[in-house]
């Protein structure tokens, strides 16, 4: 950079005089500001709706730990869901009657772990308010909803698992007839049997 450029810059040499330009300019705010209310009147701050400065570092680094948490939780429990449908079914075929089925649902269910789920669901309850910065509902004075909803997830247990498969064995064996009568009406390539195939484009 050149000497007189610097100098220009840092004012080493006093203020300078008004340049014409910066006169007309001054002037010409003068005439738009002549009977405004506003003149002479701080300006109220406006609301920025950009994301602040954290919020930008924090995306740097990819999902954020509850984001992270959220895939984990609904993974471990629909890994839960295909496993006890399959050991409800596979019990559903073995049963001699529906109060055999029913004990031995109800003694599975007693020894399945949730445990490793269930920390996933204890520590998003804990720290999502925190992490995802949740504001308070000042009507309630209690955090605001998600999409309507609670944040917090219920705990994976025993009647979470008979709501979605019950101990009874008609309603066992009603999934598996229907699930054979859905394969049975396919046909090859899984085209359901009886249905007319799309006419062919000529040419």
């Amino acid at each position: 950079m050149e000497r007189k450029e610097r100098e220009a810059i840092l004012g080493e040499w006093g203020v300078r005089d008004e340049s014409p330009l910066e006169r007309a300019a001054r002037d010409r705010l003068a005439g738009d500001l002549e009977g405004s209310p506003l003149a002479g009147r701080p300006l109220r701050r406006r609301l920025s709706l950009r994301p602040g400065a954290d919020s930008y570092l924090l995306s740097l680094g990819g999902p954020l730990p509850y984001m992270q948490r959220l895939r984990e939780i609904e993974a471990e429990t629909a890994a839960h869901e295909r496993a006890l449908e399959a050991a409800w079914r596979e019990l559903a075929a073995a049963a001699p009657d529906a109060d055999t089925f029913a004990k031995r649902w109800r003694r599975r269910l007693a020894r399945w772990s949730f445990s490793a789920v269930n920390d996933l669901i204890e520590r998003h309850n804990r720290y999502y308010p925190i992490e995802a910065r949740l504001p308070m509902d000042v009507r309630s004075r209690d955090f605001a909803l998600v999409n309507g909803e609670r944040y917090e997830r219920r705990p994976l247990d025993e009647a979470w698992v008979l709501e979605r498969f019950p101990a009874s064995l008609a309603a066992a064996r009603d999934v598996e007839s229907r699930r054979a009568r859905s394969v049975d009406d396919r046909g090859p390539g899984g085209r359901l049997l009886g249905a007319v195939a799309p006419a062919r484009r000529s040419g």
